[in-house]
């Protein structure tokens, strides 16, 4: 077993303001993708919403979350230890999960069988939507 990624958090707080850390990180991203495509200031205006940024913001953070990955064995031994609720996605017959834990007492898994990569980065989506996005919303 090993993971991937930085972020993890102790307390629901502790996640507001790493993501809200994120933010202006998020903007300078979309100004250089921007700059990049050659964007002139007005079409910068008229393409670049809130919107927009608030998307880049949502997709770094959830980037960059904490994923372990897995064996079933390894994943089965530790939700008997998790005091939580698991979500898990996926077929029940495959031998590798991953696995992320909020802090608010929920997690989500995804199983696979060969691709690691991209079963990590379908966690990290559930893992936002589902965890982060509804504690974020509230605040």
């Amino acid at each position: 077993m090993h993971t991937e990624g930085t972020f993890s958090f102790d307390s629901v707080a502790e996640a507001r303001e790493r993501y809200e850390a994120v933010g202006p990180a998020a903007q300078t991203v979309v100004r250089e993708v921007a700059r990049a495509m050659e964007f002139d200031r007005e079409e910068y205006d008229e393409r670049v919403s809130s919107d927009v940024v608030a998307t880049a913001r949502d997709a770094l953070f959830a980037s960059l979350l904490e994923v372990s990955v897995g064996s079933r064995e390894a994943y089965e031994a530790w939700a008997e230890e998790f005091d939580g609720e698991v979500t898990e996605v996926g077929s029940p017959n495959v031998d590798n999960v991953v696995w992320h834990a909020g802090p608010a007492n929920e997690a989500v898994a995804a199983t696979y069988q060969n691709e690691a990569d991209a079963a990590v980065a379908t966690l990290r989506r559930q893992a936002f939507g589902r965890l982060y996005r509804p504690l974020f919303e509230d605040s």
